[in-house]
């Protein structure tokens, strides 16, 4: 009995404390208003540099709610993607850059937005786990990483001089090996279950899509092996040509030569 007056009222003490904090939450348009817009963003700014995030975000929140024309609001919306992103609330940084590429298509910022966004949808598909351990990303739903690969290959592409530009590179040589290597796994996956049009097609798409990547021998032995298994001689022929040409005397020669 004792045990459950306790549990009890550590429910109640939980509930109140629950309540307590949304009775004191403040609206981004009500939160300081006595002080100037330059008052918030220099004081948002402080925050940033003394690693407040919370605060910096509150400030910046209410800057661009209350100021959405201001002087510093722009530069205020890049400060919040960032704030949100060492936050670690990476899906609120995901939509606050979203916002601003939309909002500032012409910005000569909007090379940053672009970059914080793809490190944002890639933190996205991670959780606490993966962060703190290695974990290999190809065996996950990428649905985020994808959208994280276009961010930094639209960086490159579009603002080859930024200065954002080599780390989105770095990213990209990562990401490319890791979506590459999520698609061989589903070849392997249907070679084992005797797909083999399945498994043709896939290692296909590595090899198109994902050039220069690690897991393109590994697709070419998959696709030498799939066309043999669907007796499509000349399909392994030109497999295995291609095979011998780019990887010469390689293991993987050998390996696809297997039967």
């Amino acid at each position: 009995m004792k045990l459950i007056k306790y549990v009890n009222l550590v429910a109640v003490v939980l509930l109140l404390t629950f309540l307590a904090a949304c009775s004191t939450t403040t609206d981004p348009a009500e939160t300081y208003k006595n002080e100037t817009a330059q008052q918030i963003f220099q004081r948002g700014e402080e925050a940033l540099r003394d690693h407040s995030y919370q605060e910096a975000i509150k400030r910046f929140e209410a800057l661009e709610v209350q100021y959405p024309f201001g002087h510093d609001t722009e530069i205020a919306q890049l400060h919040l993607i960032y704030a949100y992103y060492m936050n670690s609330d990476y899906a609120l940084a995901e939509a606050a850059a979203d916002r601003f590429i939309h909002a500032h298509p012409s910005s000569p910022h909007v090379d940053y937005a672009y970059f914080m966004r793809g490190l944002a949808n890639y933190f996205q598909n991670m959780g606490v786990f993966e962060r703190v351990f290695t974990v290999d990303l190809a065996t996950r739903d990428l649905g985020q990483i994808k959208k994280s690969y276009a961010d930094f290959v639209h960086v490159i592409h579009e603002f080859p001089n930024s200065y954002y530009a080599p780390a989105a590179h770095q990213y990209l040589v990562y990401l490319r090996n890791t979506l590459a290597n999520h698609e061989l796994e589903a070849a392997q996956y249907y070679y084992n279950m005797k797909a083999y049009v399945a498994a043709a097609n896939r290692a296909n798409l590595v090899i198109r899509h994902y050039q220069g990547s690690s897991a393109v021998p590994d697709a070419l032995v998959l696709m030498v092996k799939s066309y043999r298994a669907l007796h499509l001689k000349q399909n392994e022929v030109d497999a295995l040509a291609v095979l011998q040409y780019n990887y010469p005397n390689s293991s993987y020669v050998a390996e696809a030569a297997k039967v």
